[in-house]
């Protein structure tokens, strides 16, 4: 499938908040921003960075606010541990964390600041973030143009390269390509296989995802923190739900019809016709457990 291709830099400045799926990344020339499609055009920062979002995983919020309530994040092992392999993998070394006392929030800075390397994307979300590929080192092609992106290429990726290391989730989009789908998907596969690796760790005390075996929700602290490993998609919803008051999870599936959702569920041979609401493969046990039916790599979800 054909994507731009834009060179430049991941940068770190100290006062930003990187985490596993998401990096700043200040282009060689800066008006390429434009070239990127999507109706909500990325709008650079000063410094001409925009944070880009990575293409078909989804790691552990380190920080998410969402429409309701304060900031929270998913437990901390493996949200930092996405966050610091992903930085690794584009080239920083030294990776700091400082508290900032007067806003409380965690920034990140490492050696050196900027690293160079280049994205590979599809356009823009309705958040107005570049969507992309991440790949450390030379250019594969001109920047500014778009290439023809396969699936040999994923390899050199902080994306697949976080799936194979089991510290990320996929997580895919309607317009993303069956090719690069399916790679993607084999490396997340392989890492689950391997009872020790990252979130699907399930050999010591840290026990890692429970999205299709259920979680226990008796209030926010049972997603976030030290609490249980989950989707990071079922954690956003449940925390947003959460934050509005509620005690019990017993609106929780008209709350997911009303966020609306829209996906297909994907077997071997065929995807399902569109489905809205996110209820129609959450269930709720007990009046508290909650688990997905299915695993997020069956899940194709509709582009807004």
């Amino acid at each position: 499938m054909p994507m731009l291709l834009i060179k430049g830099n991941f940068h770190l400045s100290g006062h930003t908040r990187p985490d596993g799926d998401t990096v700043p990344f200040i282009p060689d020339y800066v008006g390429e921003w434009k070239l990127v499609r999507g109706c909500h055009k990325p709008e650079p920062a000063a410094d001409g960075h925009v944070d880009v979002r990575l293409e078909g995983i989804d790691a552990l919020e380190t920080h998410y606010s969402g429409n309701y309530g304060t900031e929270e994040r998913q437990p901390r092992k493996f949200a930092d541990a996405a966050t610091d392999a992903m930085l690794t993998w584009l080239g920083f070394t030294d990776i700091r964390r400082t508290l900032d006392l007067q806003t409380g929030h965690e920034t990140i800075s490492a050696t050196p600041d900027r690293v160079p390397g280049y994205i590979l994307t599809r356009g823009s979300d309705v958040f107005g973030r570049c969507v992309a590929l991440v790949v450390p080192g030379p250019p594969v092609g001109a920047s500014g143009y778009e290439i023809d992106v396969r699936a040999t290429l994923l390899e050199k990726t902080a994306n697949q390269h976080l799936l194979a290391e089991g510290l990320a989730y996929p997580t895919f989009y309607s317009g993303f390509p069956a090719e690069l789908r399916r790679a993607m998907t084999a490396a997340a596969l392989t890492a689950k296989a391997d009872p020790g690796k990252g979130i699907w760790n399930i050999t010591s005390d840290t026990l890692g995802d429970v999205t299709l075996t259920g979680a226990k929700v008796t209030g926010m602290a049972s997603i976030t923190d030290n609490g249980a490993v989950i989707l990071p998609k079922l954690f956003r919803r449940l925390k947003e739900y959460l934050s509005l008051g509620n005690t019990s999870l017993a609106c929780f599936p008209a709350y997911l019809g009303g966020a609306a959702d829209k996906f297909r569920v994907l077997s071997a041979d065929h995807e399902s016709k569109l489905i809205t609401g996110l209820h129609n493969v959450v269930e709720i046990t007990n009046g508290e457990t909650v688990k997905m039916t299915h695993p997020s790599e069956e899940l194709l979800f509709d582009e807004k």
